[in-house]
């Protein structure tokens, strides 16, 4: 019951066709984490700037610009990816497609840790911005964040379409508030001359002891920590290239668009938010890194709002009600940016799977039509990554994009060579300028990806970033593993021999008795109706008159099967058993032999608990014996007609069978 209420009902595989999205719901599924990085990468570009006093603050529009223009490279990038491979996997399918498996593997590893980062990073976010109203958070930030993930994951599992639908309002009350902001700031303060000043504009920054020389290598250093930072606003592109076989058709043409449209969204925000903050005044400081607030020249201990607290401050200062929407729709749309990742993961995983990389049930979808084990793995390790850094933003971004622009990166090298070996056969002159405009694109893009992958790994590695590359080197060390796995079982379970479909020489029999009862009787009558060449019935004899009573008792019944009593000198049951059985297979290596084994069907969990465990460690240790079959057959209590009317509120379509208590 709730499962139901939580997920929904059941969805048939013929109704995948629902689950497929047109632009409008697509865009804020697979773009609200990109659109959303704007709320806090420019908060960690002012946080790295800070480090340099009030004159690191002048590089701000300059990074916005840059960190702009690869945006709109990378964009442009991805809309060659989603006509070329429409299939989805992305960049994974790319680099495998064009550099090999071991490169599918890394871009992939790559891409995981990401998404786990993503959901991360933006819940955090969420919550700090969140601490400007709900003060009770301070302290508790981790477990809120948590709460919140496992909210989302939630939703999630009620399907793709459904998700998105709940995710679409916010999501596009903020781009609505963040562009009716920077457009209404920028019209006060241009227009009407009117003062915009947020709260920490009296404020002044003092440099931290590091960068109080903030010349030659410091400063090229800062800002490319900096950069490295706000290139998280880049986040998320590559979902949309993950996801195309979501969109509805034509699904490259869909796909492509809904990237114009974050693209286009994303750079205008970017740049409304870093103009706003320099009018505005707006600064943002890392306690722990040295750098201080200032007031009048001595030095100020206050806490610093996010950069879009401060910029609603300023400029709805004279209306509180437009100032509260801008705080409130950021931090909603933060705390759902994490849904482009819930979408992203469960997909990439499930084509992993489908290669054998990951574990197959993460290739299986769940009631809702939707990869429900990668969205429950994912929202697990999130939760415990929140958790391990108490939702900090500032710690978390240290781990963050390395993943994403190494995919970045791979991919639009395995797209430039798609290209190039596409035009080798391509006789067609227009479909080759076509193929060559592409090429060129992807080869752009590589070239800024690579460079800013260089930045990042140089200014970031020290500070957290080795931390991502281990888990991606420990994803791809346990996805070969899994594959070898696989690859050996493959190997195993392939016939190769007649002797492997050859009929064994007989059927042999055994009737595990524990009792003289119905669900013996009943265990009895299968294996004599099944006519097997030999059939007997064994039990163990642990306490003399209890197996006394019970031979009495066989007798009284005249079962037409023979009992044979094990000896257990040590009280044991199982042990017994399994070397009879084992006896019986060495005498004869090419008999088979079914285990009849009796079993109850309860209906209350503590009725498992009082009732005997022992055909349960039986069966697992007889599964280990080769050509051994064991079968249970169930005697079903009273009670198990309450765990059968669970299972019937819970699925509308189960049948019930006769019923067989009695």
């Amino acid at each position: 019951m709730l499962k139901r209420v939580l997920v929904g009902r059941k969805l048939k595989s013929s109704q995948t066709g629902r689950t497929q999205l047109a632009k409008k719901i697509a865009l804020p599924i697979f773009a609200s984490d990109a659109l959303s990085s704007v709320a806090y990468a420019p908060d960690e570009i002012l946080i790295t700037l800070s480090l340099a006093g009030m004159a690191g603050m002048v590089f701000d529009w300059k990074i916005a610009i840059m960190v702009a223009f690869v945006m709109f490279i990378v964009v442009m990038s991805y809309r060659q990816t989603v006509h070329a491979y429409p299939n989805g996997g992305g960049d994974y399918e790319v680099a495998t497609a064009n550099f090999g498996q071991n490169s599918g593997l890394i871009v992939a590893s790559a891409l995981l840790v990401d998404y786990v980062m993503t959901v991360a990073v933006s819940v955090s976010s969420g919550i700090q911005n969140a601490k400007s109203m709900l003060t009770w958070l301070h302290g508790h930030e981790g477990i809120a964040a948590a709460v919140v993930i496992l909210t989302i994951m939630t939703i999630n599992l009620r399907g793709v379409k459904e998700s998105g639908r709940f995710f679409a309002i916010p999501t596009y009350l903020f781009m609505v508030s963040v562009l009716g902001t920077s457009a209404w700031g920028l019209f006060r303060h241009y227009v009407l001359h009117a003062d915009i000043s947020g709260p920490m504009a009296a404020y002044s920054l003092s440099p931290a002891p590091a960068y109080s020389g903030f010349t030659g290598f410091a400063v090229v250093f800062l800002v490319a920590r900096a950069f490295s930072s706000g290139c998280a606003a880049l986040t998320g592109v590559e979902a949309i290239s993950n996801g195309v076989p979501n969109f509805k058709p034509p699904k490259s043409r869909n796909a492509a668009t809904t990237l114009a449209l974050l693209g286009g969204i994303s750079i205008t925000m970017l740049m409304g938010i870093i103009a706003l903050a320099g009018l505005t005044g707006a600064k943002v400081v890392d306690p722990a890194s040295g750098a201080t607030l200032t007031l009048d020249g001595r030095p100020v201990a206050v806490p610093t709002p996010t950069v879009m607290a401060q910029l609603a401050q300023g400029v709805f200062h004279d209306f509180p009600p437009a100032m509260w929407v801008v705080i409130l729709s950021t931090m909603v749309v933060l705390f759902l940016a994490a849904n482009t990742a819930f979408n992203g993961f469960p997909t990439l995983g499930s084509v992993l799977a489908r290669d054998g990389f990951l574990p197959r049930a993460l290739h299986t979808r769940g009631d809702r039509l939707a990869y429900s084990n990668g969205i429950m793995m994912l929202g697990v390790a999130a939760a415990a990554l929140v958790l391990v850094f108490n939702a900090s933003v500032t710690a978390l971004i240290q781990l963050y994009v390395v993943g994403v622009f190494v995919s970045f990166t791979i991919s639009q090298a395995g797209m430039m060579r798609h290209w190039t070996r596409h035009l080798r056969i391509e006789t067609d002159q227009a479909a080759r300028a076509v193929m060559l405009r592409s090429r060129v694109i992807n080869a752009i893009g590589f070239t800024c990806t690579s460079i800013v992958l260089v930045v990042v790994l140089i200014s970031k590695f020290i500070h957290g970033a080795y931390l991502a590359i281990l888990a991606m080197v420990c994803l791809f060390v346990l996805m070969k593993a899994i594959h070898r796995h696989y690859g050996r079982v493959r190997d195993e379970v392939r016939l190769r021999t007649p002797q492997d479909t050859a009929l064994p020489s007989r059927v042999r029999a055994v009737v595990w008795v524990l009792d003289v009862d119905k669900p013996l009787a009943r265990a009895v009558a299968v294996a004599r109706a099944m006519r097997l060449a030999d059939v007997e019935a064994v039990t163990v004899s642990v306490d003399p008159e209890e197996t006394e009573e019970l031979l009495t008792a066989w007798e009284a019944q005249k079962f037409p099967v023979p009992l044979k009593v094990l000896a257990s000198p040590f009280r044991e049951v199982t042990s017994p058993l399994v070397n009879y059985i084992r006896s019986i297979r060495s005498a004869n290596p090419r008999d088979v032999v079914c285990v009849f084994v009796p079993e109850l069907v309860v209906g209350h969990w503590w009725e498992r608990v009082l009732h005997d465990q022992s055909p349960l460690m039986v069966k697992a240790r007889l599964h280990l014996l080769p050509r051994v079959m064991v079968i249970s057959v169930p005697y079903q209590l009273d009670s198990s007609a309450l765990a059968e009317g669970r299972i019937r509120r819970i699925d509308p379509h189960y049948s019930p069978g006769t019923d067989s208590r009695s």
